[in-house]
């Protein structure tokens, strides 16, 4: 497996990335988790346009999903035609959520559709050559966060919430953890909605996971200080995302403490 971040901004894209979005790559097969604010225009340094084969969205906020609608455009009008239908997984309403708005008195055009939708539920699943467990997290709208499997390697991703005991579980014993850290101490935050770095890296040392990557950080928070509030909590490999950081069992370790 193969774990690219294409976007790891927290709540609205910043100035060096775009919102929450991971390319996983195994066996020729690419699977996008969450496609935000921004990330499709990114994605396209990692992968062709059309070389997606399945997206999987973690809940239905904008910095999570709403880049859904601009692939849709690009695969609808597509110079050499239309492009075929992909799998997309998603909290219920997706379909909904994502469909573009072309405006006053357009319609959809007919024809077959450019995904087809899937309703997630708590469990596991096969996506290509990916074994899929998701879990809900503790978010104010559904949200799922998730435990992506290959040849031995496993890969764990919180998505947006609070804390949750049901991401100690889903992440027990992954080799990498992608943790959300959107507060820093001190910021007036409210229960059941976000991690501060301090909270992500008890998780993270609660589930013995092999290495933690802090993501979903808010433009204006301090990234020096989030690492710092996450250092001692957790005491294996610590780093925080950026936009074009590789992970999988053969990617160097990314910088960090």
């Amino acid at each position: 497996m193969r774990v690219t971040v294409v976007g790891c901004a927290g709540s609205f894209p910043g100035p060096d990335s775009p919102a929450s979005c991971y390319l996983l790559e195994a066996d020729g097969f690419r699977l996008v988790i969450d496609l935000g604010n921004g990330a499709l225009g990114a994605l396209q340094r990692y992968a062709g346009l059309f070389s997606i084969d399945a997206i999987c969205l973690s809940h239905l906020h904008a910095d999570h999903c709403i880049d859904l609608a601009a692939y849709w455009v690009a695969r609808q009008y597509a110079p050499d035609g239309s492009q075929p239908p992909i799998p997309v997984y998603g909290p219920r309403g997706t379909a909904g959520r994502v469909t573009p708005d072309l405006g006053p008195g357009a319609d959809i055009p007919a024809g077959p559709p450019r995904f087809g939708f899937h309703d997630l539920g708590p469990g596991t699943t096969e996506i290509g050559p990916f074994r899929l467990t998701a879990d809900r997290m503790n978010h104010p709208v559904e949200t799922f966060g998730f435990r992506v499997e290959h040849a031995g390697w496993r890969l764990a991703y919180s998505a947006d919430t609070g804390e949750s005991e049901a991401l100690v579980r889903l992440a027990a014993g992954a080799d990498a953890l992608l943790c959300e850290a959107s507060f820093l101490d001190g910021q007036d935050t409210r229960p059941d909605l976000h991690l501060t770095a301090r909270q992500a890296a008890a998780h993270a040392a609660r589930a013995g996971v092999g290495q933690l990557v802090l993501t979903h950080l808010v433009p204006w928070n301090d990234r020096d200080r989030t690492l710092a509030e996450a250092d001692g909590i957790y005491t294996g490999p610590l780093s925080l995302a950026t936009s074009g950081l590789v992970l999988g069992p053969a990617a160097p370790p990314p910088a960090g403490r």
